[in-house]
């Protein structure tokens, strides 16, 4: 992975960037808004990233301004019995935002690359298959009204850790305490070199690697991205619906 990546570009000040931050969620609830009143696409935000990336919180940060009928968040972990019995797009498909909302993934269809690649319970054809299915599946997507921002949450090793340490530290964040992240994080190579394996296959919707280790320099990042995909989508409010005031 691209260590470089999880900080902060040279000469960034962290004041100005909150300010910048604070005007750029502003034009995101302004054009979010028209899309949900225009009610004819969607935006759909797969995040990925290891365990502590602060997923729940860039999510929480982008829309904090945003009507929470505006966004659908969904969030995958290991498949439930009934979600193995189907194709693994099964629970995918069904999780997408209806059309006028942005849904984010936290994780997504990415998890049934990663995993089985990483512990090997998935012959490698099968997993072969998967980008090829991804890829058709994100051009479907697109095609049929839903855009696709992907983002990977580039943390470093270093940081990741102190993350989880505070976890068994910090009274209030007891709760996000497992000990099969502190798990996962022995495969961490492993892990990297899937991801690697990922942008360069997945790529019919591009990647967007996120410096992670500061909040505010991921948001910035982020929150540019999401305005720009906005802006190029151009939402427009529809024109009144009466027969009584247009006539």
């Amino acid at each position: 992975m691209k260590e470089q990546n999880t900080k902060e570009p040279k000469g960034w000040d962290k004041e100005e960037v909150k300010e910048e931050n604070k005007a750029l969620l502003q034009q995101i609830y302004t054009l979010q808004r028209k899309l949900y009143a225009e009610g004819k696409r969607s935006l759909l935000i797969v995040m990925q990233g290891m365990d502590a990336a602060g997923k729940d919180g860039l999510t929480r940060n982008l829309f904090a301004l945003a009507s929470p009928a505006w966004t659908e968040v969904q969030s995958f972990k290991k498949p439930t019995e009934r979600e193995s019995a189907h194709h693994y797009l099964w629970r995918i498909s069904k999780a997408l935002p209806k059309r006028r909302n942005i849904g984010v993934f936290n994780r997504s269809h990415y998890e049934d690359i990663l995993v089985p690649s990483v512990y090997g319970y998935i012959d490698k054809k099968a997993i072969q298959k998967r980008y090829e299915q991804i890829n058709n599946f994100e051009k479907l997507l697109v095609e049929e009204g839903t855009e696709v921002l992907k983002f990977y949450l580039n943390e470093s090793f270093e940081k990741q850790e102190e993350k989880l340490i505070e976890r068994t530290k910090n009274p209030s964040k007891f709760w996000k305490h497992s000990d099969g992240d502190w798990e996962t994080r022995e495969y961490w190579e492993d892990f990297m070199k899937v991801y690697e394996s990922i942008f360069d296959k997945c790529d019919t919707v591009p990647w967007h690697i996120i410096p992670n280790d500061k909040n505010w320099v991921k948001l910035n990042v982020a929150a540019k991205l999401v305005l720009k995909k906005l802006q190029e989508m151009d939402p427009k409010l529809p024109e009144l619906d009466s027969q009584r005031f247009n006539k």
